[in-house]
């Protein structure tokens, strides 16, 4: 019998938010963001989760009367960030809560309907800010579910039984086949240009080459066909696997599920883990959860966020068993650390939209990180173990991906080792304190050489010195904790200052940060981040379609008063200037 996770009770996204920003127009006043991004099976509104051993169910079910924000219907099981939200939180619980599972069937709980993508009335009544973020963390929650795929062996399988638009395509596309119902009028379509002058911005264009591998003049077609393509064609074009009649779409589902499950292999035998809830105190300028604490400076317009080491009674896990004890009792420290570290960068991204800069520290013992990583990284052919590190990684190119500058400040006390020091190697620039009376020490970990890949596969490392294995080897060398001076010399620091100068050196270099274009910054921290890059699909996502959303979104052809967007849905047609740019 399959056991269902479902329910229709609850909320998906906690109270509103307590900062000032929000995620509608100047019009609609209370608009907020969602105070946290948190959510669990049993407060689900617009997905239903059903396991039954090897095989999960995961239906999109939108609720057309509550949006996350009123003012727009959910039509046509269009999203907006609340229902994502749920697909996000969904997406990870099935690789911790039920890691037996092998193949997700992505469906509709509506009838004759897959999915119409982003609401386009949301987006249009949204900042833009919101809408890049929006975009973003999308983006972010499809990669995760390829990385599922990828990594962790659950193989996703999109039912498509109803038109399949924008977005609701892009979300298909995420899933490693695509099954479309051939019923004369269901049809797989990427309308973004033709009907509301924007780009697919969840990987529309890159998956459908590089994934899909629809030749170049086709997807041309397709992406400026507004009807989209159903049937045959689509088979044939590459834009599905396979299509099936009404009639017979629901054993076709399930025909298609179980050769997927077939090319698997069986899943971990073990039970897996529930995510305790991080329940961080949230006051108006500070959030501090068990090892992480966020601190707001509005006026300043920037934020410190700090990551504790381990505590010094914590006992790094020395086996399987002991791992997942840690684990179920909510006591495994970089499971922990990083869930809190990843709700603190999303609350950064859409509560403060005016914080520019994010100074990063760390805090306790390095010893103490490199022996949790060790740990791990001894246990990584466990399932659990391996999730973790999969989870670490994620998190760490969630903070590579925010578009605020990052600086890390390292003076005594602080831990910038293993992990953490992972955290340092995302800075933009790193600003250390030389004081021969109380070192600052740093250290690496057997994490440090490539297990938190950045979105191209790289290690942080390789990308600091450009693929030099020598100064790689130097630095994965020094296990143990090593002074400012070493770190200095082995080119893990970017300013280097003794306690005459650090203070001042630092918070000139803020200010001068502060008093700069946010838009220049954004783009050019965006392009040295991704230095000597060897292009991954992901890192083209990134660094290339979403820079482009991010221009074309603040263009008046989408925009303005008379633009596609703002004129979707009313009688009059949007009037484009015709420049080429």
């Amino acid at each position: 019998m399959a056991a269902s996770t479902s329910s229709t009770s609850g909320s998906s996204s906690g109270s509103s938010s307590g900062s000032s920003s929000g995620y509608g127009s100047a019009s609609s006043g209370a608009a907020k963001v969602p105070a946290s991004f948190e959510t669990h099976p049993s407060r689900y509104r617009h997905w239903k989760l059903n396991v039954d051993g090897a095989i999960a169910r995961l239906d999109m079910a939108v609720r057309e009367d509550e949006p996350l924000v009123p003012g727009y219907p959910l039509k046509l099981n269009s999203y907006d960030l609340g229902v994502d939200i749920e697909l996000c939180d969904a997406v990870q619980r099935l690789r911790f809560a039920h890691p037996q599972v092998r193949v997700v069937i992505l469906g509709s709980g509506r009838d004759r309907v897959f999915c119409a993508g982003a609401n386009i009335h949301m987006l249009a009544a949204s900042t833009h800010g919101f809408k890049v973020n929006f975009c973003k963390y999308t983006n972010e929650t499809r990669l995760a579910i390829e990385d599922a795929s990828q990594k962790s062996g659950q193989k996703y399988l999109a039912a498509v039984s109803g038109p399949c638009a924008g977005g609701g395509y892009e979300l298909a596309m995420a899933c490693d086949e695509i099954l479309l119902i051939d019923d004369g009028s269901s049809t797989v379509a990427l309308p973004e240009v033709p009907l509301l002058g924007v780009l697919p911005g969840t990987g529309g264009l890159t998956r459908l080459l590089d994934k899909r591998q629809v030749r170049r003049d086709r997807a041309d077609i397709f992406s400026t066909l507004a009807e989209g393509i159903r049937g045959k064609r689509a088979v044939d074009w590459r834009l599905v696997d396979e299509i099936a009649p009404r009639s017979r779409f629901p054993q076709a589902v399930q025909a298609r599920a179980q050769k997927l499950l077939s090319k698997t292999g069986a899943g971990p035998t073990t039970n897996g883990i529930e995510l305790e809830p991080l329940s961080p105190q949230v006051r108006d300028d500070s959030i501090r959860y068990r090892h992480v604490e966020l601190k707001i400076e509005r006026a300043r317009r920037m934020a410190t966020l700090t990551v504790r080491a381990p505590d010094a009674g914590y006992a790094a896990p020395d086996s399987v068993e002991a791992l997942h004890a840690q684990a179920a009792a909510g006591q495994s420290w970089a499971l922990r650390a990083f869930r809190e570290l990843d709700d603190a960068i999303l609350r950064l991204r859409f509560h403060e939209p005016t914080v520019g800069l994010i100074v990063l520290r760390t805090e306790g013992d390095p010893a103490a990180v490199v022996r949790a990583d060790a740990a791990l990284w001894a246990l990584q052919k466990d399932w659990l173990a391996r999730e973790i590190l999969l989870l670490m990684a994620r998190t760490l190119r969630r903070l590579d991906q925010t578009s605020k500058t990052l600086f890390a400040v390292a003076e005594p006390g602080t831990c910038f080792a293993g992990s953490l020091l992972e955290i340092l190697l995302s800075a933009d620039r790193s600003y250390v304190l030389d004081d021969a009376g109380a070192p600052t020490q740093f250290a690496t970990s057997p994490l440090n050489g490539g297990a938190l890949p950045l979105l191209d596969g790289r290690s942080r490392l390789d990308v600091r010195f450009y693929g030099a294995s020598e100064k790689v080897q130097a630095v994965l060398e020094h296990r143990a904790p090593f002074d400012a001076q070493t770190a200095d010399a082995l080119g893990l620091v970017t300013v280097l200052a003794d306690e005459i100068d650090f203070a001042d050196t630092l918070r000139l270099a803020l200010e001068e940060r502060l008093s700069l274009s946010p838009d220049a910054l954004t783009g050019m921290e965006q392009n040295l981040r991704a230095a000597a890059c060897g292009e991954g699909m992901e890192q083209r996502i990134f660094g290339r379609l979403s820079a482009w959303q991010n221009w074309i979104f603040i263009r008046p052809n989408a925009t303005g008063e008379r633009g596609a967007l703002s004129s979707y849905g009313k009688p009059e047609r949007p009037v484009f200037d015709w420049t080429r740019t």
